[in-house]
């Protein structure tokens, strides 16, 4: 279990705003020795391996699970097998809201895209520890408030945007959070594929495939194998508006 004071990235998740993937405190910051030890002391560390699941929508809450390390995606997919992702977490952050003390099912499936070191916080021992220590309640809330952002960001975007509007402001998002500044080129250091874009945005692979090859063709992006550069920032922003 990390410390206080590191600040990280928020996650990858559709949203109007930059805000929302702003670094962001972890779970621990704010919090004296004495309460993090006691959260130490109820944790249990594992190790996941990329494609490992935390959960499945529908298992049985038991707890929450602080992320130390790695990138966990947590999606709902539909009876279709159609699939949205809410969004990829990294550390800092934890998975296993709303319910966090351990009542009801999972709402949605988690599973490490890379491999992922996290620690194990089970419900009924956390809520023991927020009856006992406000500092504790309170970050538990905060963290939980962040959360209901990312929800109502999606839930936004999805109901006010285009998919076209969705696709471009999640380039405009990855060349923020991955992008490093080649030439006149800005380069998303970690691969996404035509599927994990479609995720993102609530559409589905061919049409991410083929508004890809469009702009390509305009030269406002190129991608190859799942690494995308943005050529022409301001057209996509020009888009948006």
């Amino acid at each position: 279990m990390h410390g206080a004071n590191t600040l990280v990235a928020a996650g990858v998740m559709l949203a109007e705003s930059d805000i929302m993937v702003r670094p962001l405190p972890s779970l621990l910051d704010g919090l004296g020795k004495a309460d993090c030890n006691r959260l130490r002391a109820i944790g249990r560390e594992k190790v996941l391996e990329p494609g490992q699941l935390v959960w499945s929508q529908g298992d049985e809450q038991t707890g929450i699970y602080l992320i130390g390390s790695g990138r966990i995606r947590s999606y709902y997919a539909a009876p279709s097998g159609r699939e949205v992702t809410l969004a990829y977490w990294f550390a800092g952050n934890f998975v296993g809201g709303p319910d966090l003390f351990g009542t009801g099912p999972h709402m949605w499936t988690s599973v490490a895209v890379e491999r992922s070191q996290l620690t194990f916080l089970p419900g009924a021992a956390l809520r023991r520890l927020a009856l006992e220590s406000s500092p504790i309640a309170v970050a538990l809330l905060d963290a939980l408030a962040f959360k209901a952002r990312c929800y109502s960001a999606m839930a936004q975007m999805l109901g006010t945007r285009s998919v076209t509007e969705r696709l471009h402001r999640l380039l405009i998002f990855l060349s923020h959070i991955y992008g490093v500044k080649r030439g006149n080129e800005i380069v998303i250091g970690t691969p996404f594929t035509h599927g994990d874009l479609a995720n993102l945005i609530g559409s589905t692979r061919q049409w991410v495939t083929v508004q890809l090859a469009r702009l390509q063709e305009e030269r406002i992006i190129r991608y190859d194998r799942a690494m995308i550069s943005i050529l022409d920032l301001a057209s996509l922003d020009q888009e948006m508006n």
